[in-house]
């Protein structure tokens, strides 16, 4: 409570006025609302004295409560002028001083009326930017066209004691803005409040969801959950998060993947499975990557990647159409186009399209020789499959802009999935394309298992040569294999990037509510 800025000292102040004239400037009662600003404004008509009701919601003279945050006032002689920001948008109130009478003299015993609260607050300027408030009153419209309520009644909600940013707008460009990266992502609550556009990103990104659920649970799919403390990291490449669980006196991680659990599950007789969750890596975070983030997996008896593809571009031009009202969405210079059905590339077909390089003809340490001549770092302790994955990564990968299936992966990159039926060392693995960018991973799933523990003990090399993502033997998920896992596809997608994709933002900070920061420096 030091070192308090002048405007914070005000409102203080101003929170005790309130108190001292009997208004609770934080009442627990409850407000009902019976109106929204877009709805009003949307569905206004006009109705002249003394014309019948019109069928429509919204007219002139109808009443209403509303409540919101102040975002701006007008004093003009005998009206004050003020606008509400609730849940939807932003409304005019008009208050006259004709409506109120001023609060009896200072010391005075008797309770303030609804009418001299209303005057103390607006007229003697206790209100301030950001402050909560319901309105009572009638709508209408302003002689100079703008849809407004009339105010009869104004109760004080809650009581800001910090000031808002006041970001001001002319010509659509955005002047004394609340702009600064770091700033806004430690204070979203006051990006959400000032700034245009950013709940509106959230909002698609639960459309996002909404739509997705919506999809698995019409076919028939459950979502289920699974552990996030596990005793193995598994179902992925990738460095956990260690924390230790101290009743049983064992380190844990918190899961990088929910894929061997959800696998468990198809063992035990599920048609279909999936899980919306947090995943955890041990990461760096950059424009594309945050150490938290959220992922769709999804898997289903009886399929094979040919149908995963199939479905998937199905399921993302619906999700486009439900977001955007349009399958193409503009994402930075380029406008993608998620309309199903999407090209399909080998990617060592791929590699050879974008490089001239034939990789399928070259061994291990040819393969590496390339490598380095591409620019690849630190290649000695990496597999034939990695370092593959590393020259499609710095040559192919940011140049699929439409949606592509990159498919039929080498064995040695994919220990999950299920060997390919006609093509010799590659399996039955593709990842989907997008804005030059992974958005989707997904196999016909291994369920021999003894090629799986085969596979196992071909990762642990990989970890014996300091590949820190080489994955570990989960032997509960094999021992679940050995009672019998029926053919299965399953996909991994990123929600996090998806929302990018769908709302246009360039980094993921801007569709996570609460990205990860570093500690702030107080």
């Amino acid at each position: 409570m030091e070192n308090l800025s002048e405007q914070e000292q005000v409102r203080r102040q101003s929170l005790q006025a309130m108190r001292d004239m009997g208004i609770d400037p934080y009442p627990a009662a409850e407000y009902e609302v019976t109106g929204y600003s877009t709805d009003i404004k949307k569905g206004f008509v006009d109705r002249a004295e003394g014309e019948p009701e019109p069928e429509a919601k919204w007219f002139t003279g109808k009443q209403v409560r509303i409540a919101g945050r102040l975002m701006s006032k007008r004093i003009m002689g005998k009206a004050s002028f003020i606008e509400i920001q609730d849940s939807k948008g932003r409304i005019q109130v008009y208050v006259s001083r004709d409506d109120i009478q001023e609060a009896v003299a200072e010391g005075e015993a008797a309770p303030l009326t609804v009418e001299q609260q209303m005057y103390n607050v607006v007229f003697k300027k206790l209100l301030d930017i950001g402050d909560f408030i319901g309105i009572e009153g009638f709508v209408f419209r302003t002689q100079m066209g703008e849809i407004s309520v009339h105010a009869k009644k104004l109760t004080v909600l809650a009581k800001s004691l910090k000031p808002l940013p006041i970001v001001k707008y002319k010509d659509g460009v955005a002047y004394d803005g609340f702009n600064d990266p770091e700033q806004r992502y430690r204070q979203r609550y006051v990006d959400l409040v000032v700034n245009e556009g950013v709940k509106n990103t959230f909002l698609k990104r639960a459309a996002i969801l909404r739509t997705m659920r919506q999809v698995f649970d019409e076919a028939g799919y459950t979502e289920v959950e699974t552990p996030i403390l596990q005793q193995i990291a598994g179902g992925a490449s990738a460095r956990p998060f260690i924390t230790h669980h101290n009743s049983l006196d064992v380190d844990m991680y918190l899961r990088i993947a929910t894929e061997l659990y959800l696998k468990r599950l198809i063992v035990g007789g599920f048609e279909g499975v999936y899980e919306i969750g947090r995943n955890f890596r041990n990461e760096g975070m950059d424009r594309n990557h945050n150490p938290e983030f959220t992922c769709m997996e999804l898997y289903v008896q009886y399929k094979d990647y040919n149908w995963m593809m199939s479905f998937t571009e199905q399921l993302l031009e619906k999700i486009a159409l439900a977001v955007n009202g349009s399958t193409k969405v503009q994402i930075g210079d380029h406008e993608v186009d998620f309309k199903a059905p999407y090209r399909r590339l080998p990617i060592l077909d791929a590699i050879k399209e974008k490089t001239g390089l034939d990789l399928a003809s070259m061994d291990e340490d040819a393969i590496r020789a390339e490598a380095k001549k591409l620019g690849v770092e630190d290649t000695e302790h990496m597999g034939k499959g990695k370092l593959i994955d590393e020259i499609f990564g710095e040559t192919c990968e940011g140049t699929f802009i439409q949606p592509t299936f990159i498919t039929d992966y080498p064995v040695e990159m994919s220990p999950l999935t299920k060997l390919h039926r006609s093509k010799p060392g590659l399996t039955e693995r593709f990842e989907l394309m997008v804005n030059g960018k992974e958005l989707a991973n997904a196999y016909s799933e291994l369920n021999d298992p003894i090629d799986q523990y085969n596979r196992f003990v071909e990762q642990m090399k990989l970890a014996d040569k300091g590949d820190d993502e080489a994955m570990v033997i989960d032997h509960d998920f094999m021992r679940a294999l050995e009672y019998g896992m029926p053919p299965t596809s399953g996909i991994g997608i990123g929600i996090d990037r998806l929302a990018m994709f769908m709302t246009g933002q360039p980094t993921i900070q801007e569709v996570l509510l609460f990205p990860t920061m570093k500690p702030e420096v107080n």
